[in-house]
């Protein structure tokens, strides 16, 4: 699974690193420590409402990271289903409609996953930093849907919440010796196609991506707690040497 993620790039970069169209007005500070429920950015093209519209727009959105289907009876659910299997999520109930025409990226710097440690050794569970090897951006593949709060009044801004879930796939070869799931990535050539709402194939894109490109390192368990932040939960554990990269 995907739990824990770092996203520390400012709005402008990412605005110019995925080619937006049309901008969020809500900033969001760095965070190394990106957890379920948090809000998080997402690239997604939607076609606007207005008259003669018919071409989707790349936008840059703030939404909330736990996916709510739009048929639940309260939001509590997302905590819940914060990863979608790549296995299944064109025919899973929760996820297929979001599939066909809500998919977006999730930008991210790199993830955390948890290794076992032999029994009796301290910690229990290593966390490890996986990121792209060059510093570049992971396009996490990602769905979104919009939940309505009966509870609001239609003319209240926060009847409407914006949800996500990170799809997830087998762990390339490097990085199932950590942990056997990993986020599925979706390439650059493959983004326009992704994100576009018109197309009604996109499991076709979702392929293993960034084989050989990634590389981890284990880091401090400060991580396993969402209070604590900051660039230092990225930092290698001394001693550690270099950081290896998979293959």
């Amino acid at each position: 699974m995907c739990g824990r993620y770092a996203s520390a790039r400012k709005r402008h970069e990412l605005m110019e690193e995925f080619e937006i169209e049309l901008d969020t007005e809500e900033e969001l500070g760095p965070d190394y420590n990106v957890a379920p429920t948090k809000k998080v950015y997402a690239v997604m093209s939607r076609v606007p409402r207005t008259e003669g519209a018919e071409r989707p727009v790349r936008q840059l959105r703030v939404i909330r990271w736990g996916f709510v289907p739009s048929w639940a009876k309260d939001p509590s659910i997302g905590s819940r289903m914060i990863n979608a299997r790549v296995e299944t999520v064109a025919e899973k109930p929760a996820f297929r409609k979001a599939f066909a025409s809500r998919r977006c990226l999730l930008p991210a710097d790199g993830f955390y996953e948890w290794m076992a440690a032999p029994e009796g050794a301290k910690p229990a569970k290593q966390p490890y930093y996986i990121h792209p090897e060059d510093g570049g951006v992971m396009a996490m593949a990602g769905l979104y849907e919009f939940w309505k709060d009966p509870s609001r009044a239609d003319d209240d801004p926060l009847k409407w919440l914006c949800t996500c879930t990170v799809i997830t796939t087998s762990a390339e070869d490097g990085v199932g010796h950590i942990h056997d799931r990993m986020p599925m990535m979706v390439e650059r050539d493959r983004w326009a196609e992704w994100l576009d709402p018109r197309v009604s194939d996109a499991g076709r894109l979702l392929v293993p991506a960034l084989a050989g490109r990634l590389e981890a390192y284990p880091v401090s368990t400060a991580v396993n707690n969402v209070r604590h932040n900051g660039p230092d939960l990225i930092e290698p554990l001394p001693g550690d040497g270099e950081p290896a990269v998979l293959f």
